[in-house]
């Protein structure tokens, strides 16, 4: 009986000092808890709309450390992992008794270290809370914080800090910057070859890095493939064939995708580490691969803009700022999608689309394209001639600058703005200035976003979309009234969908017009299909004039490029709805057959043109081609009066194509006299005699 009293008052005495020492340890513990907000600190990530990595930031450090979650990796990788790190992760509560215990045998045997005894928990620990000095009290604390980090996290979440922090050679950290650098693509489908190189290379992360050291790389995933629990954890066979892959020898660049959206949302929301956008990956890395050829060609101190969005929902699914946002010589740091520049002839479309509306024209209607005067303001074309008598479908697809001021005289200049507005878009005027004639020529300021979003409305039946900023901004269709209705939309996509592309382009199914501003300073170009718009802006951000800069040189095969290397399909164009139909100009009532106002306004016949007349080469002329020297050079026709299209014959022989233009290009067969003939479309002629030299 004596002897289980003292047993029991003994056992009593143990119980009290375990309780005493427990809650001194769980003292401890809460005094000195282990630094886990450390770990919290990984590089911010600028995302796409289905959560891709468009863009990373260095950590404080310079640490490329993107944060990495068991879902983010492929299971296989993480059975290797445990296979050859940790066989008993899931058992042990932080320290492996069995694997310290057969580490301390061998280190006693043999006098040296010969298998480790760290388990995952302990080298999240050391990796958290790095030491430099290798001692054993560091190891003590080591252990003693893993124990810790098990009490709080769970297996899943310990890993997770495993996957974000272990490292990888040089400034990468975390199973997704080694992915991405090394194998350039997201760790969530990896090869057993590329899996083994990632769970071998933390061990030794400096002397295994393969764009350094290619040998010990491959040494290092061989010495993982042996090992027998992963070749259990891969199956039969699959090690040895994962020994035979190459391995890449070269680390590559981390995504760095939208560059001037990206740092944008970091200015709005600095302390988010993940910053959603609206934009597509596939998207953005075809528009910025074409930037990057583009910018070849373009020359010295050029720079260009792109917005693609989607017409239905606002949102921006690619955008492009600059050439390159690091060429300081091209101010590459400015964002042009947000710059006020002239848009050229690029609000013709909605001139033309207002005059359809008001009934004021159809597209067979005739038009007159020759000099006017519109109380001292004197429009030219482009290219300074004239083409006389046009359809309105032609003047806008040869972009003709008289009628565009004629048909804006007609429906008012503060009646077009108001429909802008309709669209949540207010071009800069002059300072001081009303609206004027000369907006139909490119006489205001609009940023390359607002002109996409003001086109959102012809690619969605006239119904615009607000454009969100790609981050923090709201898009979405604008419930007011439409900018245009869907019959004049129709007849505007209809004549700009025939407009042909640049040379080499493809013909894709879009509807697209180009612009120039005055001076040669901004070329742009403008197109939709049925579901997205597309614009493109080039030109020197200091404004200065660029020689030979044209929209439809220049801009639009850009444009066409751009849609192509986008990836998404082109969507048809919306068909046409009830009334909408194409007239041919016999069948037009009198009042659309042929567009004229007189001085009040009203719709009246203009006179008849008088009939062609060749002015160069003039009657009986020497024209020194290089006859003589053996080699013809092309000799420029030139004509006026008469009504377009014109039909060129040289010696009773047509030349290849009918003309609307009253210039046109001759090479003579050879030298001697020849005879040169032109005929309008009323059936009348002119002719001249010269002789080629």
């Amino acid at each position: 009986m004596r002897l289980w009293h003292k047993f029991a008052i003994g056992s009593a005495a143990g119980i009290v000092l375990a309780g005493a020492a427990f809650l001194a340890l769980d003292a401890a513990d809460r005094a000195f808890p282990p630094p886990l907000d450390q770990a919290d600190v990984v590089s911010p990530e600028v995302l796409d709309a289905d959560g891709k990595l468009l863009r990373a930031f260095a950590t404080p450090e310079g640490r490329w450390r993107l944060k990495t979650m068991v879902a983010d990796v492929d299971p296989q990788f993480l059975r290797m992992l445990v296979a050859y790190e940790d066989q008993r992760f899931y058992d042990h509560g932080g320290i492996d008794i069995w694997a310290l215990a057969r580490a301390s045998l061998q280190f006693v045997r043999n006098g040296r270290i010969v298998s480790g005894a760290s388990t995952l928990s302990m080298q999240v620990a050391r990796l958290i809370e790095p030491r430099a000095e290798r001692s054993f009290s560091a190891k003590l604390r080591q252990l003693a914080r893993a124990v810790q980090i098990e009490r709080r996290l769970s297996k899943e979440e310990i890993l997770d800090l495993y996957l974000t922090h272990a490292p990888y050679g040089g400034n990468l950290e975390g199973v997704r910057a080694a992915s991405l650098a090394y194998f350039g693509k997201e760790p969530r489908r990896l090869t057993v070859g590329e899996a083994a190189l990632l769970v071998a290379l933390p061990q030794l992360p400096e002397l295994r890095r393969p764009d350094r050291n290619l040998k010990a790389a491959q040494e290092a995933r061989k010495r993982v493939l042996d090992r027998v629990a992963v070749a259990d954890a891969v199956g039969d066979g699959e090690a040895e064939r994962a020994e035979a892959a190459a391995i890449p020898p070269r680390r590559m660049q981390l995504p760095a995708l939208a560059a001037h959206l990206a740092e944008a949302a970091r200015r709005r929301q600095p302390a988010a580490l993940k910053h959603q956008t609206t934009l597509q990956k596939q998207v953005q890395q075809g528009l910025e691969s074409v930037a990057r050829a583009a910018t070849t060609k373009l020359g010295p101190k050029l720079s260009l803009a792109m917005v693609m969005a989607d017409a239905q929902t606002g949102a921006i699914v690619g955008e492009v700022g600059s050439a390159d946002y690091f060429d300081a010589s091209r101010s590459g740091w400015i964002d042009m999608t947000g710059v006020h520049r002239s848009p050229g002839s690029t609000l013709k479309p909605f001139i033309y689309g207002l005059a359809f509306e008001q009934g004021l024209v159809s597209q067979e209607t005739i038009i007159e394209d020759r000099p006017a005067d519109f109380f001292g303001y004197r429009p030219r074309n482009f290219d300074m001639s004239y083409q006389g008598d046009v359809t309105v479908r032609e003047a806008l697809q040869l972009s003709l600058n008289v009628p565009t001021v004629k048909l804006l005289d007609a429906v008012g200049p503060s009646r077009l703005l108001v429909r802008f507005r309709r669209a949540e878009v207010r071009p800069a005027l002059p300072p001081n200035e009303a609206p004027g004639l000369a907006i139909g020529l490119g006489g205001v300021g609009i940023t390359l976003k607002d002109l996409v979003q003001l086109y959102t409305a012809l690619a969605n039946r006239g119904q615009p979309a607000r454009l969100g900023d790609g981050v923090t901004g709201t898009p979405g269709k604008l419930d007011g009234e439409p900018l245009l209705d869907p019959v004049a939309v129709w007849n505007v996509a209809d004549i700009l969908s025939g407009v042909i592309p640049p040379a080499g382009a493809p013909q894709r199914g879009i509807a697209y017009k180009t612009g120039t501003s005055y001076g040669y300073r901004d070329a742009w170009s403008v197109g939709y299909d049925g579901r997205y718009v597309l614009g493109v802006w080039v030109g020197r951000p200091d404004n200065s004039a660029v020689p030979g800069l044209t929209g439809y040189g220049t801009a639009a095969p850009i444009l066409f490029e751009a849609f192509t290397k986008s990836g998404i399909a082109t969507t048809p164009l919306p068909r046409a709805p009830a009334g909408a139909v194409r007239i041919v100009q016999s069948e037009l009532p009198i009042s659309q057959r042929r567009f004229a106002l007189n001085a009040s306004g009203l719709l009246v016949a203009s006179g008849r043109e008088p009939a062609p007349q060749i002015v160069f080469p003039p009657e009986g002329a020497h024209i020194d081609l290089g006859a003589k020297a053996g080699g013809l050079s092309p000799l420029m026709l030139k004509l006026q009066g008469g009504r377009a299209p014109f039909r060129w014959l040289a010696n009773g022989k047509p030349l290849p194509d009918l003309s609307r233009r009253r210039t046109q290009q001759w090479l003579p067969d050879g030298g001697g006299y020849s005879k040169l003939t032109v005929i309008d479309s009323a059936g009348r002629a002119a002719s001249v005699g010269v002789f080629i030299d």
